[in-house]
């Protein structure tokens, strides 16, 4: 596995014991040196994913929501390639913990593209689906961290670090291709 993360967004205390988790699955989609992220009005860039339904097996959603996202058909999902699990202070209830696992995959998708299916917060903030290269999309959501423009993604510090982790397994790969 490639990342393992716990990111805190809040230090918050598990004795608390009312907790609000949600699992949920990201696309790693990488071709012809571009990756396929997904892109907001708010200039930010995340990974195609999102919320696993109940009784809903993992690989499934993660095929549902790369094509609703983007409009892409997942043609096929590899490994596990990491983990990031947020906490925080519940921005909807007192006294409660908001907990999300994320996990990671590789995956691949067909050159057929269908209409995106957004939900409706997605169709406000405009998603579209972009093949851009790695390095850019990092530096993007990098500026975006470091301008201390409020209010940000809560997404952004999450699919940022995943993609500096991704990155530099390419380039080690790459590297040791060269050798």
């Amino acid at each position: 596995m490639l990342f393992n993360k716990l990111i805190e967004i809040d230090k918050v205390s598990d004795s608390i014991g009312n907790v609000n988790f949600r699992e949920a699955v990201r696309a790693v989609i990488i071709k012809d040196n571009k990756i396929l992220m997904v892109h907001s009005k708010n200039r930010d860039y995340k990974f195609p994913g999102g919320g696993i339904k109940k009784n809903e097996d993992p690989i499934e959603a993660l095929k549902r929501e790369i094509e609703e996202e983007t409009g892409y058909i997942c043609t096929k999902v590899s490994n596990q390639i990491g983990i990031i699990t947020e906490k925080s202070k519940d921005k909807y209830v007192n006294n409660r913990i908001f907990k999300m696992i994320s996990y990671y995959y590789f995956a691949e998708v067909s050159d057929v593209k269908k209409e995106q299916k957004l939900d409706a917060y997605e169709a406000m903030l405009e998603f579209k689906p972009i093949w851009i290269p790695l390095e850019e999309a990092i530096n993007n959501n990098e500026t975006i961290i470091n301008s201390g423009m409020e209010p940000i993604a809560n997404w952004i510090n999450r699919e940022t670090y995943a993609l500096n982790k991704i990155n530099a397994y390419i380039n080690k790969r790459n590297y040791n291709k060269k050798v």
